[in-house]
């Protein structure tokens, strides 16, 4: 029903100068709301005062007051809609958290209670550059194992590498998956690949990673070393100058698999400096930190392209048309060669490869076997530097089981026992993948170290926390190789627990190529130089992870042996 407010009348009696609410059918907040809009009061007649001023006081209280009740309702319904919105979402929230924590299957693994309420502290933890410190602390404060989501458990036992990512038991069943958030990005790569796909590709590949394939791709691979030791003479200034000795390693293993990938080196080495499509690699990994975790949440995952930096996406746009353009030259090619790109192509019928497959795996083969073979040459190098003991007793064993540089082969590197521990030594320090890939447990569920782990649960394996324990090594943070020949002071330690190329039917197929490469490398830099670190670079290690290590500049003086 209509109402009109009565201006005061200066003629009135002192009661009647005060508002008031005399219609009934206003309660309440409307009464506040004629009080806020002037002091008018609701007459029963109906009528305004009189004259031009109650006309206009009219125009203006119809415009701003409604007309009817019932709007009044629309009006506090519209307001409180969201409210209860709100409300019932942070209920559902909070009541979530509560069930992560106290009813959901994986409430008795230990661990921070934040941790198992919700994912966000994971994902913090895994973009803050410091997840594999945070890492050793949770291992350390709760045990081998800790609940780090709800639906998350991250393994510090080397019983665990066999549980989840070993053969399945009996020789039949399924596999525990990989995780399917990892595997949306290049879904055809040899890595993200399904299980029958992954067989299959890996069957086409073995041979090009074989030992009798080093063997076979050792003047490629050599030609490249050679270039390197001719570039690092002409660079060094006799000792006068620092190098960095990462931007090396990274350009010659990026030029070997190049040219075994592609059919041609990147001229890394040749330009001394990276190739565009080699320095956006390494953002395009950064970025895959963001992404990934973007698409662990509902809310972020429609808007998870938008959420990454243009230029970011510039930059991985850029890096897969060049995979692909590098692709489709070497296919062109189709001459026979001793690369991957010719085994990829060979093969016919049920083990036929598709484009996509060819194009995804070899853009994999790209980064795995050129980033993580410098990080461990980078790696071995420092600790080297930084223990001259170690160093001397490396140089003595090249320097003595060689009559001259060109016997160091692929083949002949293989009698090097010291230099072996020190690669070992230094995988176990300085792991390349310091956090474990994630698996996602299998229908059914399966024991992993004697515990029950229901299916659908995202399992990790990671190697810091591990090798860093002293529970499986012995004074874990310091770089001794004699923990590997036979000390013993360390004969309790689990040798068994380094696994750096992971472990089962998914573990590295590069391992063959990536420990030729290190040992030839390695012995050839030790047979040409002595080496120095810079006080710089004396606290190298200490970096951010993303994935892979964020690696600074390892600046060294290379000073060239007289006696060569």
């Amino acid at each position: 029903m209509p109402f009109y407010a009565q201006a005061p009348n200066k003629h009135s009696s002192p009661a009647s100068t005060s508002p008031s609410i005399t219609s009934p059918e206003i309660i309440g907040r409307e009464a506040v709301l004629l009080r806020l809009v002037g002091g008018y009061t609701v007459h029963p007649r109906g009528v305004l005062g009189s004259g031009r001023r109650r006309a206009d006081n009219t125009t203006a209280l119809d415009m701003i007051i409604p007309h009817d009740i019932s709007s009044l309702g629309n009006v506090r319904l519209a307001v409180a809609l969201p409210i209860v919105l709100f409300a019932l979402g942070v209920f559902r929230l909070i009541s979530r958290m509560v069930y992560n924590i106290y009813f959901h299957p994986l409430k008795d693994y230990p661990g921070p209670k934040l941790h198992a309420a919700t994912r966000i502290p994971l994902s913090r933890m895994i973009t803050s550059g410091k997840a594999h410190k945070r890492l050793a602390e949770l291992h350390k404060q709760y045990g081998p194992v800790v609940r780090l989501g709800p639906d998350t458990i991250d393994w510090a036992d080397p019983r665990a590498f066999k549980d989840l990512m070993g053969h399945s038991k009996g020789g039949g069943g399924m596999e525990n998956y990989k995780d399917p958030v990892n595997a949306r990005y290049k879904p055809h790569s040899i890595i993200n690949s399904g299980r029958e796909d992954h067989a299959r590709i890996r069957r086409v590949l073995a041979h090009g990673f074989s030992a009798q394939a080093m063997v076979d791709q050792q003047p490629l691979i050599q030609a490249q070393i050679d270039l390197l030791i001719r570039r690092l003479h002409e660079n060094c200034d006799d000792g006068g100058k620092a190098l960095n000795m990462v931007s090396w390693y990274n350009w010659t293993t990026f030029d070997i698999i190049g040219d075994l990938a592609f059919g041609e080196p990147f001229g890394c080495l040749e330009n001394s400096d990276y190739h565009p499509w080699v320095s956006i690699i390494f953002d395009n990994i950064h970025a895959g930190v963001w992404r990934n975790q973007f698409q662990r949440y509902w809310i972020t995952r429609p808007f998870a392209r938008w959420l990454i930096p243009k230029e970011l996406k510039n930059k991985t746009k850029f890096h897969n048309d060049m995979s692909q353009e590098k692709v489709q030259r070497r296919m062109a090619l189709g001459e026979s060669r001793p690369d991957f790109v010719q085994s990829m192509m060979m093969k016919e019928g049920p083990l036929a490869m598709s484009k996509p497959e060819i194009e995804q795996t070899a853009d994999t083969l790209i980064i795995a076997g050129s980033e993580t073979t410098a990080s461990v040459l980078s790696g071995v190098t420092y600790f080297l530097t930084m223990h001259p003991e170690a160093m001397a007793k490396l140089a003595q064993e090249v320097r003595t089981s060689f009559n001259s540089e060109q016997e160091i082969d692929v083949l002949s590197v293989q009698k090097l026992r010291y230099m072996l521990a020190v690669l070992d030594e230094s995988m176990r320090v300085y792991p390349v993948v310091p956090m474990g890939l994630t698996r996602v447990v299998k229908p059914g569920g399966d024991y992993i170290c004697e515990r029950f782990v229901p299916a659908g649960t995202r399992v990790m394996v990671s190697q810091w926390p591990m090798y860093h324990n002293d529970k499986y090594f012995a004074e874990p943070d310091s770089f001794i190789p004699e923990r590997w020949l036979g000390d013993s002071r360390f004969e309790n330690d689990d040798k068994a627990a380094l696994q750096p190329f992971s472990f089962g039917p998914r573990n590295c197929i590069g391992r063959n190529l990536a420990m030729s490469e290190m040992r030839v490398i390695l012995a050839r830099v030790i047979w040409n130089f002595d080496m120095q670190v810079a006080d710089d670079s004396k606290n190298w290690t200490d970096q951010q992870l993303f994935g892979l290590w964020k690696k600074g500049p390892l600046n060294v003086r290379l000073t060239p042996r007289k006696t060569v």
